[in-house]
């Protein structure tokens, strides 16, 4: 989510977010960054400091109070006080106005890198009314509370996957952290595993709710996770 009172650098954020595969969200004011908080599945926040109803600071204090997400503050402010009180509300990186989108799309990257391995997996996954369950400690999926029998790879997909619900991954990103760097075949073999994986957890895979197909692209989740 881009929290930010100029549309413009809006635009050019999630233009150069959206070109590197990711989807999301805008915020104009820190109520409207609270409010999306509270009702949409977020990984990452890039938040303005300089907001017309509440301070950046104030909205960061707010994710910490009540989520592990990151945050990556922008701001034109450009006193060393300014950044040390920023990160320690908690921000975990701080990048400057101007600033180069491209620097910008780096240090999401490598925010995302540092903290999802961090970040705690829930006890329970669960979408759609508990008719698909994950348990991440278990490495166990359930259907409508039978337990599914999945491949190692296609277990890794689908987790992959469903915890960064909102983000969409190219075929050769999905066989790059499922398979492995070192494989040799085509990107496309990675549509086998989500055609096996659609007929074990989809109700009807020929329309799927679940494991969605980004035309052209790649694929993404499209469950939101509900515990």
């Amino acid at each position: 989510m881009i929290v930010d009172d100029e549309e413009k650098i809006r635009e050019v954020v999630v233009s150069y977010l959206q070109n590197e595969g990711f989807l999301t969200l805008e915020a104009a004011t820190g109520a409207e960054a609270l409010a999306l908080l509270h009702s949409s599945i977020i990984n990452l926040v890039i938040l303005d400091l300089m907001l017309p109803d509440k301070t950046g600071e104030d909205v960061c204090r707010h994710i910490r109070s009540t989520s592990p997400i990151p945050v990556l503050m922008l701001t034109a402010k450009v006193s060393e006080d300014d950044r040390v009180h920023g990160l320690t509300l908690g921000a975990d990186d701080y990048v400057l106005k101007p600033f180069s989108p491209r620097e910008l799309v780096a240090r999401v990257k490598a925010v995302l890198r540092r903290t999802q391995d961090d970040m705690p997996l829930a006890d329970r996954l669960s979408f759609h009314n508990d008719e698909l369950t994950i348990d991440p400690y278990q490495h166990e999926v359930y259907k409508n509370g039978q337990r599914v029998s999945l491949t190692p790879n296609e277990y890794k997909l689908l987790i992959l996957l469903a915890r960064n619900a909102g983000r969409y991954f190219t075929r050769e990103e999905l066989v790059e952290k499922v398979i492995g760097f070192d494989f040799e075949g085509d990107s496309r073999a990675i549509d086998q595993h989500i055609k096996n994986l659609r007929h074990k957890i989809e109700a009807d895979p020929k329309a799927p709710i679940f494991i969605l197909t980004v035309y052209g692209v790649g694929y993404r989740f499209g469950g939101g996770i509900e515990s």
